[in-house]
Order: C-alpha cells, then sequence, then structure tokens
C-alpha cells in the first residue's frame, strides 16, 4: 500500500486494529473513526471534486486546515472538550500514519485546543448511598446488582474497569480486601474492597455458578452473558428511582461518591489518587474543591463565632453569606 493511493478506508481498520490490541474500549475506538471521518466530511463539504480518499489527501494538510476547523467547531457552539476530543483523535490517527511511514508530519500536533474549565464531580451524599444501597435484595438478579454496587462505591473503580473483572482471576485477593484489576492503559492495579461488598460479592459467587456458561465475566446476565457498561449503568439508574432518591445516579457518581467520602474522612490526596487509580495527581486534585465545600458545612456547624443572624433570624456562616452576596 503506498503513500499516495492506501484508501482512508484502510487505515482506520489498521488503527482500529493496533487500538483493539491495545485493549481500548469498543466506545473509544467508535469515537476515534466518528471524529477522523468528521473532519474528512467537514473537508469534502468545502473541498468540491478534491479527492479525500487516499494519504496525499492527509500529507496535504497544513496546521491551518486544523486551526480552521477548531474554529469551524467553535463557531457551531460545540463544547471545548468535545473540541479537545475530535483533535486527540486526529493526533492520534496522524501518529499512526507516521509509524507506517504514511504521512511526513504530524500538523495536529501543534494546534492548541480551547480550554474547558473542570467542572466539578457530582458526588451522592453518604445518606442518600445509605439509601441506595440499603434496598432489600431479595431475589438473585437484586443479589447480584448488590454485589455491583456495593462494589462500586466501596473500590472506586469505574464502571468499565467492573465489567471487565474476570472470574476467578480478579478475585484471588479477595479474603485480604482487594480486587485485581484492568485501568485504563491496560495498568493493572489492587482496588480495597470493604466489608460490605466482600459479604455481597460472597452473597453472589454462591448464586453465579447457576448463570454461567463459558464466560469468564464476574458479573454475568441471567443469559450467562457478561454485562456491558449500558446494562449496569441501566440497572443503577433502576435502583436509584426504586429508592426514592430525588437524582440520577450512574457509576461513575459512586466513583466521585467514594472518592468524596474517603477524602473528607482522612484529608489524604495521595490516597485517593492510589485508590481511584489515577497517575497524576493533579487529576486528583479537583476533589479538595469538593472537600472545601464540606469543610465549609463542618465550619458552620461547628465554629461558635462562625456564624451570624440573617434577616429571617436563621444562622448563616460568613462564608455562605459570601457566596450568595456574589450571586
Amino acid at each position: 500500500m503506498s503513500r499516495e493511493t492506501a484508501p482512508i478506508d484502510a487505515c482506520l481498520s489498521a488503527l482500529v486494529a493496533e487500538l483493539n490490541a491495545q485493549h481500548y474500549s469498543p466506545h473509544s475506538i467508535a469515537n476515534y473513526q466518528r471524529d477522523i471521518l468528521a473532519y474528512q466530511a467537514w473537508c469534502q463539504a468545502g473541498a468540491g471534486t478534491k479527492s479525500l480518499k487516499s494519504h496525499q489527501f492527509w500529507s496535504a494538510q497544513k496546521l491551518q486546515d486544523f486551526e480552521a476547523y477548531v474554529m469551524a467547531m467553535s463557531e457551531q457552539a460545540l463544547h471545548p472538550r468535545t473540541i479537545r476530543r475530535h483533535l486527540s483523535a486526529l493526533r492520534r490517527f496522524y501518529q499512526f500514519m507516521l509509524r507506517q511511514g504514511w504521512v511526513a508530519d504530524n500538523p495536529v500536533q501543534w494546534v492548541q485546543a480551547p480550554k474547558a474549565d473542570k467542572p466539578l464531580p457530582k458526588s451522592v451524599s453518604v445518606d442518600k448511598m445509605q439509601q441506595l444501597l440499603d434496598q432489600p435484595a431479595d431475589t438473585a438478579l437484586a443479589k447480584r446488582d448488590q454485589a455491583m454496587f456495593e462494589l462500586l462505591y466501596s473500590s472506586g473503580i469505574r464502571v468499565a474497569e467492573l465489567v471487565s473483572l474476570r472470574y476467578p482471576d480478579s478475585l484471588t485477593q479477595l479474603d485480604e480486601g482487594y480486587i485485581s484489576v484492568v485501568g485504563k492503559g491496560n495498568k493493572q492495579r489492587l482496588a480495597m474492597v470493604g466489608r460490605t461488598a466482600i459479604t455481597a460479592l460472597q452473597v453472589w459467587l454462591q448464586i453465579r455458578p447457576q448463570w454461567a456458561s463459558h464466560d469468564d465475566a464476574l458479573f454475568i446476565s441471567q443469559q450467562g452473558k457478561g454485562l456491558t457498561v449500558r446494562s449496569v449503568q441501566k440497572r443503577l439508574a433502576q435502583r436509584g428511582q426504586t429508592a426514592g432518591l430525588d437524582t440520577r445516579i450512574s457509576p461513575h457518581r459512586l466513583r466521585h461518591a467514594c472518592a468524596t467520602h474517603v477524602l473528607e474522612s482522612s484529608g489524604d490526596l495521595r490516597a485517593v489518587q492510589e485508590l481511584l487509580g489515577h497517575a497524576q495527581l493533579s487529576t486528583t486534585q479537583i476533589y479538595t474543591k469538593l472537600d472545601m465545600q464540606h469543610l465549609a458545612q463542618v465550619y458552620d456547624q461547628a465554629h461558635p463565632r462562625a456564624r451570624k443572624k440573617d434577616v429571617a433570624g436563621h444562622a448563616k456562616s460568613d462564608i455562605y453569606s459570601d457566596q450568595q452576596n456574589e450571586q
């Protein structure tokens, strides 16, 4: 396949094969393909009869072309995170073609993406977590779900890591309070598991053989197939509704709740980093903002000189008064 004639379909197929070999999720791979083809479609709209089907086109792209693409996406009011994702896919595509010798450089690496403010993670209070997890588990299906949700909250693992757990390989150290997790970048780590989650897992492990077929996934359906991320999300959302919670519950919020509650109790950011499997401490530092919110609440309740009367005669801390004044 020559540099001039290799078709884009062949490029994408080769890239997908590489991503699969590196254990990227199907969702991530689909995003890569969609975002790369989106740039091609944008070029097609302004290129007329210009050929877009070979490496000759991709080799001809310049920094200015991708800067114009960023501007076009911004004018369409796409969120900065979405724009950054598009650029990440294109950057990875060029890196792949460079390794194959199909292009001479990677112009996307010089494109400045718009900065996106990091929103605070939406956590769930301890009381609401108890309300969610203390629902009756009186059927085999409910006991499986109980084990999943207790594990998500106890260990703080990602939902993709949950569905990738294998039986029995992931549980060899369960009696010691750990499970083996394969996280992002195919990195393996041990995740902590609390007593309540261990008990729920042991209950599920007594039921699992009745459903199992040839699938070694730890959590399976009644048909013996490994669960998907989407199926776990749906089951958890249903549990939240059954529990009467006034907010939608997702696996990601359970992960945040785990991190937030540990940080509130311990103040140990480095431990939370290890708990969540973050490669960089800077990724975990967003939880310090949540911890400051908790500190404000504790300060309001505990410090004898923190509170003052509002016009209605209610106690209100200086911190919250200042926030209200700013609004």
